[in-house]
C-alpha cells in the first residue's frame, strides 16, 4: 500500500517451456524434428538429384517419425554437452545419430518387412543399415542442431503464451498419434498385398481402397521390400 493505495502486482504465469525438458518442451522438439528433417531432406534430394521426390514417412503432412525421434535423441543424449567443444558434440552425436539411424532401419525390416535406405554399395557400412559417411552427416548435424537450431527454437518456444501452447501441443499430440497409427496400418496392409494375403475384414478392405500401392509408392518412393533388396 502507497500513500493509501493498494498497487497489485499482476502475476505473469512461466511458459510451459520454462521447466527444462519437459513434455510440453520434448513434444514441440519431435514435432520440429518431424517437419525440419523433411524439408532438409527434400532439398537435399533436389541439390543431388535435381528433382523433387518425397521424403516423408506419413501419410498426413510433411512429416517423418525418423528425424522427430533423432532430434530427441540428440536432445536427451547430448543435453550434457551444450557447453562443451563442438568435438564433443560431433563425436557424440556420430555415435548416437548412427545407432538410432540402425535402429530404425532393423525396426521397419522387422515389423514391416521393408527397407527405405541400403548402404550395401557404400564403403564402410554395416550391415546395409549406416555408414561412415552419413555417420559424419550425424555429427555435424548434431552440432548444428545443439550449438544453434535447439537454442532458436526454444527462445521461439517461449514467446507462445500458454493459453495458445497447451492446448495447441494437445492437438498436435492426437493428430501425431493417428497419423502414425493410420500409416502403420496402411504400411502393414501395403507388406500384406505384397505377399498376397487378401483382406480380412473392413477396416483392411478400406485400407486397401484408399491406401493403395500407388499412392504408397508416391508416398514412400524409396521403400522396397526385403526380398526385392541386393542382398536378398
Amino acid at each position: 500500500m502507497l500513500n493509501g493505495i493498494t498497487i497489485r502486482k499482476r502475476s505473469v504465469s512461466a511458459s510451459c517451456f520454462d521447466r527444462g525438458l519437459n513434455f510440453y518442451r520434448l513434444f514441440w522438439i519431435f514435432f520440429y524434428g518431424c517437419f525440419l528433417g523433411v524439408v532438409v531432406e527434400t532439398l537435399w534430394c533436389l541439390i543431388t538429384r535435381g528433382h523433387y521426390e518425397s521424403r516423408v514417412g506419413l501419410v498426413y503432412g510433411p512429416f517423418n517419425l525418423v528425424y522427430g525421434f533423432g532430434a530427441l535423441v540428440m536432445t536427451l543424449g547430448l543435453h550434457w554437452a551444450e557447453k562443451k567443444r563442438d568435438g564433443w558434440i560431433f563425436f557424440g552425436g556420430m555415435l548416437l545419430g548412427s545407432a538410432f539411424e540402425y535402429a530404425c532401419s532393423w525396426f521397419q525390416e522387422a515389423v514391416f518387412g521393408t527397407v527405405s535406405w541400403q548402404y550395401d554399395q557404400l564403403p564402410l557400412n554395416l550391415n546395409g543399415r549406416i555408414n561412415l559417411l552419413y555417420s559424419v552427416f550425424w555429427g555435424v548435424l548434431a552440432v548444428v542442431w545443439v550449438k544453434d537450431l535447439y537454442p532458436r527454437m526454444c527462445r521461439w518456444m517461449k514467446r507462445i503464451p500458454n493459453r495458445v501452447a497447451k492446448p495447441l501441443t494437445w492437438v498436435l499430440l492426437v493428430f501425431m498419434i493417428v497419423n502414425t497409427l493410420v500409416s502403420g496400418a496402411a504400411a502393414a496392409r501395403m507388406s500384406a498385398r505384397y505377399r498376397n494375403i487378401p483382406a480380412q475384414n473392413a477396416v483392411e478392405e478400406y485400407f486397401d481402397r484408399h491406401y493403395g500401392d500407388e499412392r504408397m509408392h508416391k508416398l514412400f518412393p524409396n521403400l522396397v521390400f526385403v526380398e526385392q533388396t541386393p542382398a536378398a
